[in-house]
């Protein structure tokens, strides 16, 4: 048994090391990162990023302070807690939701400040004093206006209730959080999307004074909810009659700002985070045993430890030995993202759209190949590979490669889990493919103790291909996410993209498209001659869609900035030099103003609208004369939706389909404009000639 024992040790250590990796109980994914993973008796002031910190995000220019008014208060005493910001001169941060200015208007895509309270113990939320804002001039897109901020020391007071019933000597604790995002002029860095965080906590005594007097930061500070017990206070945290507590609920026990693939990754109280986490890379590894690449060699690699072993307890051992090194196996290949995020924020990023849509496109192409529309194999020097299990090495080498010959089957998940992890944390990667490594070896162990089991292992067959079915639209769930959330962040960066998006899905399909043909005539023919004919339409498939997709990106790029003044102006301002999005207010404006009006009445799912606009309205002389003409008023009226507004102005006129363009002159009444479903350019500027003043 001295292998056994020798493989126990080893497994013992790998587990050791990544125990080591593991944060205490209560830490955060991010505690390399941020000194404030747990703070001790608040009231010392301790800080947390900001003064050329390199956090990667909104921290380098923001310094935290997490502070306490007392070290001790009595049962239902309400106590301030301080948010202490310093904020770096020529940088600010965006306001809360409730903090308004009088003078500025609202940024839609504005990251607001959010301050969060969790892991409450002995104590309630109360009400929140947000600071004092300041305005601030900027051009976000429609011209300079101001804007509500913070900046310089900022500092925000939440009001803590300890409980009534809280025992005399207990200790009373709060978590605090404030998710924030710091810009200067120009730019804008990454917000905390996973909040930096401080615990404040008070020794619960009964002789010390319910109040006391408010001083320095806690200056002026009266308390927004009534003490526990009075029964003025609510469980929501405002206090009868007063506004109610600006702070977030508290998240549910084992809540996380990490996610893997959409979902939070717990980070628990204790061990039941890790624990949880464990046992379903356990199960997902045990899982992968049900591939037809790896199940209907489960028998013979167990009958082939045995038949080397001889008696059961050296079976054992040699199939411990290939257990670890199946283990192994998954590990190694997650060190290299541990790795990666020991030296960098990859939170980062994936703050960049086209990482994010990348990653999201790379696994669904994983997600579809799984499902059985293509396969990969390895080179065949791999599988000659082929190590004898008669001793602990042969058999740990055994279980590597039992590993690595599975690939075809699994290594779509395997990529995925590489690209899924690389926002985590180094300690959780570990854990998930770690964990993976065990599940995935149990097996192999379980049946080297008990041989005799091999003959329920179930054979290949529709279930086991129903598994990676499964496990395919489970990637492509995944996939779902990230190009998800990739589109997001592009139409958040260029808002004028957001009606280009399914062009350069078509562009990319195309692309896609003529890669393969190319491929496959490559593959099929030898003959130069139809190599050279389809390569040249695998070409033009994939220029033409993607020349028309960068005309179009670039053409509504153009129209948004023409357009930042007028969305600056209201639902009634319009512009003369481009194509203005149709609202009865602005059509109503341009008409009293004494202008002549265009509306094209067309929908995204209109080819014949898109068609007539391309060859008549976009091209001279039509073209010029709207673009220079500041007596001609063009809109589009986009009828992609049914209620969209264009459709009840097409009904005022008579009209049911689409395409259809109406020119009114200044002259002509509401419902009398000149019309046509089909155009040519000639007609359209003898309709303006006429109507023109």
């Amino acid at each position: 048994m001295q292998p056994a024992r020798a493989a126990l040790g080893i497994l013992g250590l790998l587990l050791v090391a990544l125990l080591a990796l593991t944060p205490p109980a209560g830490a955060t994914p991010q505690d390399d990162k941020n000194p404030f993973g747990s703070l001790g008796t608040v009231g010392s002031g301790s800080q947390a990023g900001g003064g050329g910190s390199d956090f990667g995000d909104s921290r380098d220019v923001v310094g935290l302070t997490f502070r306490l008014q007392r070290e001790s208060a009595p049962p239902g005493a309400v106590v301030p807690a301080a948010v202490i910001l310093d904020i770096e001169p020529g940088w600010h941060i965006w306001t809360d939701e409730s903090t308004t200015l009088e003078g500025t208007v609202e940024f839609d895509g504005a990251i607001r400040t959010v301050l969060s309270t969790s892991e409450l113990v002995g104590l309630t939320t109360g009400g929140v004093e947000w600071p004092e804002p300041h305005s601030v001039s900027a051009d976000l897109g429609y011209g300079p206006q101001d804007y509500a901020v913070f900046e310089g020391r900022a500092v925000i007071l939440v009001d803590l209730i300890v409980d009534a019933d809280a025992a005399p000597g207990s200790e009373a604790s709060a978590r605090i959080a404030l998710e924030f995002q710091a810009c200067d002029d120009a730019t804008c860095l990454m917000p905390t999307f996973d909040p930096p965080h401080g615990t404040v906590r008070l020794k619960v005594d009964p002789a010390q004074p319910a109040t006391i007097p408010a001083e320095g930061v806690f200056e002026g500070w009266t308390p927004k909810a009534a003490p526990s017990g009075t029964g003025t206070a609510n469980t929501a945290g405002a206090t009868d009659g007063t506004k109610p507590a600006d702070v977030a609920p508290a998240p549910a026990e084992g809540a996380s700002g990490s996610t893997f693939f959409g979902v939070s990754v717990p980070k628990g109280q204790g061990a039941i985070g890790l624990v949880l986490l464990i046992l379903m890379g356990v199960a997902g590894g045990f899982v992968l045993n049900l591939t037809p690449c790896v199940l209907p060699v489960i028998p013979i690699k167990i009958m082939t430890i045995s038949q080397h072993a001889g008696t059961s307890g050296r079976a054992l051992s040699l199939g411990l030995w290939m257990a670890l090194g199946v283990f192994a196996f998954w590990f190694l290949i997650g060190l290299p993202v541990a790795f990666l995020t020991t030296f960098t924020d990859p939170s980062a990023l994936f703050g960049i759209w086209w990482v994010t849509l990348g990653i999201g496109l790379l696994i669904g192409v994983m997600g579809i190949g799984i499902m059985g529309l293509f396969s990969f194999q390895l080179p065949q020097s791999v599988y000659m590979v082929n190590p004898k299990a008669d001793n602990a090495g042969g058999s740990f080498l055994f279980g590597v490669m039992t590993a690595v010959l599975g690939l075809p089957c699994f290594g779509f998940v395997a990529g995925a889990l590489l690209a899924g992890t690389a926002a985590l944390p180094a300690y959780v990667t570990l854990l998930i493919f770690g964990s993976i490594g065990v599940g995935m070896a149990l097996p192999y162990l379980v049946l080297s103790a008990r041989p005799s089991l091999v003959e329920r292992i179930p054979r290949t067959g529709p279930a086991s291909e129903l598994v990676k079915q499964v496990m395919g639209l489970l990637l492509i769930a995944a996939a779902a996410y990230f190009v998800g959330s990739g589109l997001i962040g592009l139409t958040a960066e260029m808002p004028w993209m957001g009606k280009q998006i399914h062009w350069w899905a078509i562009a990319f399909a195309m692309i896609v498209a003529g890669f393969w043909l190319c491929v496959r005539t490559f593959q099929i023919t030898s003959g130069w001659g139809a190599r050279i004919v389809w390569t040249a339409v695998a070409i033009v498939f994939a220029f033409v869609p993607t020349w028309y997709a960068v005309l179009a990106s670039e053409k509504a790029h153009e129209t948004w900035v023409a357009l930042a003044s007028v969305r600056d102006g209201g639902s009634t301002g319009y512009s003369t030099s481009v194509w203005n999005p149709y609202t009865p207010e602005r059509l109503a404006a341009a008409r009293n103003d004494g202008k002549t009006v265009i509306v094209d009445f067309t929908a995204e799912w209109c080819l014949n609208c898109k068609a007539l606009k391309a060859a008549v309205l976009d091209k001279d002389p039509v073209r010029s004369r709207i673009a220079d003409d500041p007596d001609v008023v063009a809109f589009t009226a986009d009828n992609t939706s049914r209620n969209a507004p264009g459709w009840k102005l097409m009904e005022e006129l008579g009209q049911t389909g689409i395409p259809l363009l109406a020119i009114w002159g200044p002259e002509d009444e509401k419902l009398a404009p000149w019309q046509s479903n089909a155009y040519t350019s000639g007609q359209v500027m003898e309709a303006l000639d006429q109507r023109e003043p």
